[in-house]
């Protein structure tokens, strides 16, 4: 287990907005895949594109949801590292 610096808070970045144009990519290429897929008459592929449009839309609300927390309090630089566990 490696020890903090530090630093961690200051550095670290979430990929929240990434992740959120990424569910929208997928929203969109599912939610096109489900309509074609039902319009040429393939049942089975149109139903797993709505369900990957059901979980899509799902991650995308999650997704929303933490963006609009704002971010959380870290601890910063001036919060000494943990101390690595003791051996028993």
């Amino acid at each position: 287990m490696a020890m903090r610096t530090g630093n961690e808070p200051v550095t670290a970045r979430s990929p929240l907005r990434l992740r959120f144009w990424l569910s929208l990519w997928g929203l969109l290429w599912a939610t096109a895949g489900a309509v074609l897929f039902s319009l040429v008459g393939r049942a089975g592929w149109a139903a797993a594109c709505a369900a990957l449009v059901l979980l899509t839309a799902a991650d995308m609300a999650v997704v929303v949801r933490h963006i609009h927390q704002g971010p959380h309090y870290q601890p910063g630089p001036d919060v000494p590292p943990y101390e690595p566990p003791h051996a028993r």
